[in-house]
């Protein structure tokens, strides 16, 4: 009767279990690391707008997005149905992009201006960097992990 309360890998949580569940757990990270890349970059003077502009999107998309994501997977209203899952792995692989290009775009940017900026700006930059590669390897990790339950579905 044990093997029935386990939830296999094809299957989709919902409730709780997207705290306990692979690739679900990290919902959690990746809102705190966007959240602290969206923070981060909005506490400090954006020059040039361009790119951190494009760095302020891809956080507040992603944030918003993700929280939206775990909200539909905590109420259960993906149905557990092979359509989600693959938007899962849609979502999660456009999601791990978007944070690479961002994260690339933020240090070229922190790079440039390291000689220009105080060091409390450079600092907050350099925090932001940091965060934005992690919130990257959460999203590449749960695309991996949405990818394998896709194909096990």
């Amino acid at each position: 009767m044990a093997a029935a309360t386990a939830q296999p890998m094809g299957s989709l949580p919902s409730g709780l279990g997207i705290c306990t569940t692979a690739p679900d757990i990290f919902y959690l990270p990746e809102l705190v690391f966007g959240g602290l890349v969206w923070i981060l970059v909005a506490s400090t003077h954006v020059d040039p707008p361009n790119p951190l502009g494009w760095v302020m999107f891809v956080s507040v998309f992603c944030f918003i997005m993700t929280f939206l994501w775990m909200v539909i997977f905590g109420a259960g209203g993906h149905k557990n149905s092979a359509g989600w899952a693959a938007a899962d792995f849609v979502y999660h692989g456009l999601a791990a992009f978007f944070y690479l290009s961002a994260a690339v775009d933020l240090a070229y940017i922190t790079f440039l201006h390291k000689n220009t900026a105080t060091l409390k700006i450079f600092r907050i930059d350099i925090a932001a960097v940091v965060f934005a590669y992690l919130a990257t390897l959460f999203y590449f990790i749960h695309v991996i992990l949405s990818s394998i339950r896709w194909k096990n579905f």
